[in-house]
């Protein structure tokens, strides 16, 4: 079964706000991969911080691990103790050359879109 399309979330959006279990897509540089504990984090730069995604690589494994390539990653959020929330990848795909700022200004525009539709609807029930 394939997972739900998730919604997209920038890497500075996911925090312990993002409810457990919320099917999710995000992107981000892969700075770290350690096979033994199928872990992997995800990094990227908005204004002047830089962010980091940690990545449950458990069910996407083997693959071909590029440090420093752009990843996007489809999957679950899971909160864990003391490490705060994790991305259980079902779908990680190497994206390299990837416009971001054209990404960036498509999750916005399909945000917008959504939000217009929500209160399109909402009105038309009312």
């Amino acid at each position: 079964m394939l997972p739900s399309a998730g919604v997209y979330y920038f890497p500075w959006e996911i925090n312990s706000s993002v409810p457990e279990g919320e099917v999710l897509r995000t992107f981000g540089r892969l700075c770290f991969y350690d096979l033994a504990r199928s872990k992997a984090v995800l990094t990227a730069q908005h204004s002047s911080a830089q962010y980091r995604v940690c990545v449950d690589t458990k069910f996407v494994e083997p693959f071909q691990a590029q440090l420093g390539s752009r990843y996007m990653v489809l999957g679950e959020a899971e909160h864990r103790e003391g490490e705060g929330p994790v991305v259980k990848a079902r779908i990680l795909t190497c994206v390299e050359g990837m416009n971001v700022p054209l990404l960036e200004q498509a999750i916005q525009e399909q945000r917008k879109y959504f939000h217009e539709r929500q209160e399109r609807m909402g009105n038309s029930t009312s």
